[in-house]
């Protein structure tokens, strides 16, 4: 059985690593450097870095903190923010990357998943979604721009069906961000993510809303995740990594020491 991996997620905004709750009010948590430092020393499995408002400004990830990065970690990290081209992926992989993860610019031109899977394998290809349940029509929406609150969209794909979309274009991972949860520490969307288990044939990781340890074990042993993410919990210090871990592995779930 492979081993659950816990992942703290660095939300980048203007050099610093912030966290908000539903993706608004976003307050200042560390440096990016120091934080990634910190974790791998805990005994994280991987981090995520997402660059916040690179889609919503049309730029890309500043490169400068990736390099740092890699210099000082020895786990595997991904990268988010505004990869909209191969090439953009080429300079974010040779700075240290071990994978990149796409969300709007996937929206955007969907063909991009294809592209970089071709050119750098899918292992190294995640597509993030931003899903929100809309509870007038029922459903699980795709948002898109979700960096900015002023641009945030609602796209015309339902989650499921761009959970199915993402695979056939060769997504080899996908970060579910369930954005109704984001921040508020009552669980993750377990219902959500037992649908999408049920359609999603690649690595699952489950994001938004951790705020306990029983969260991680249910997010593992109910709706059956390879990766749970978290931000808060981690960043102020109600969880610590090595107390996760050996929590889970006493609760039975298949955890890296």
């Amino acid at each position: 059985m492979l081993s659950k991996r816990i992942i703290p997620c660095l939300d980048v905004k203007d050099g610093v690593v912030v966290k908000g709750v539903q993706f608004r009010n976003h307050e200042v948590m560390g440096g990016i450097v120091d934080l990634a430092r910190r974790y791998a020393a805990e005994g994280a499995d991987e981090l995520v870095f997402y660059d916040i408002t690179a889609s919503s400004d049309a730029r890309v990830v500043d490169k400068s903190w990736v390099s740092r990065v890699a210099e000082v970690i020895d786990i595997p990290f991904c990268v988010a923010g505004g990869i909209k081209s191969v090439e953009d992926a080429r300079q974010i992989l040779e700075f240290g990357a071990d994978k990149v993860s796409i969300n709007s610019p996937a929206l955007a031109d969907p063909t991009l998943i294809t592209r970089l899977a071709e050119r750098f394998g899918v292992q190294c290809v995640v597509v993030g979604i931003d899903s929100y349940f809309d509870a007038p029509s029922g459903q699980y929406q795709v948002k898109q721009f979700t960096g900015d609150e002023s641009r945030t969209r609602t796209t015309s794909w339902t989650t499921l069906e761009w959970v199915k979309e993402v695979q056939k274009r060769g997504a080899g991972e996908i970060v579910l961000n369930v954005m109704n949860q984001d921040g508020m520490r009552q669980g993750y969307d377990l219902e959500q993510l037992k649908l999408v288990r049920a359609v999603c044939k690649v690595p699952l990781i489950a994001s938004g809303g951790a705020g306990a340890m029983e969260h991680f074990r249910d997010a593992f042993t109910l709706a059956d995740v390879d990766g749970a993410l978290a931000a808060s919990v981690f960043h102020k210090g109600l969880i610590p990594i090595p107390e996760l871990k050996r929590w889970l592995k006493n609760e039975g779930v298949a955890i890296r020491e």
